[in-house]
């Protein structure tokens, strides 16, 4: 059996090329469909919320935010009374684009959870924030992971 550094490398290396293929189709490029994906659930959030979710620099979320400022995704504005961070938000295009994303992802996952028992699904899905939780040194549920 491979070591588990190269099958999680290796998975997400498919997983990504796949949702990126679907993306490019659309007229997306690179880390646009998570941050759609995480804007559409939280309605919005500031630029260092957005990179610490998506798990990329300030300055990288910042370039694909500008790219999707203008194409006309999102729209970026300062709240009253804080005029050092700029809240990110989706516009009505973006939320269509973040419709599309969803069922990218949907689909994309498809085989694998056609390929796993709902407790298997279960299971990955705890087995990887575990995985997760210990690589970043965190904890899941206020509990400790150690």
């Amino acid at each position: 059996m491979e070591s588990l550094h190269y099958l999680l490398m290796k998975s997400h290396a498919v997983f990504s090329r796949r949702v990126l293929s679907e993306a490019g189709k659309i007229g997306l490029t690179a880390g646009q469909p998570k941050i759609l994906e995480f804007l559409d659930s939280c309605e919005e959030a500031d630029q260092k919320t957005i990179a610490s979710y998506c798990e990329i620099e300030q300055t990288t979320a910042g370039s694909i935010l500008l790219r999707m400022e203008k194409a006309g995704l999102v729209i970026r504005r300062q709240h009253d009374g804080n005029r050092r961070s700029l809240f990110v938000s989706l516009t009505d295009r973006g939320r269509e684009a973040a419709g599309q994303v969803k069922e990218i992802f949907a689909r994309t996952e498809q085989p694998i959870e056609a390929a796993l028992s709902e407790a298997e699904q279960k299971c990955l899905r705890e087995l990887l924030e575990k995985a997760y939780c210990a690589i970043t040194d965190t904890t899941s549920e206020g509990g400790s992971q150690k």
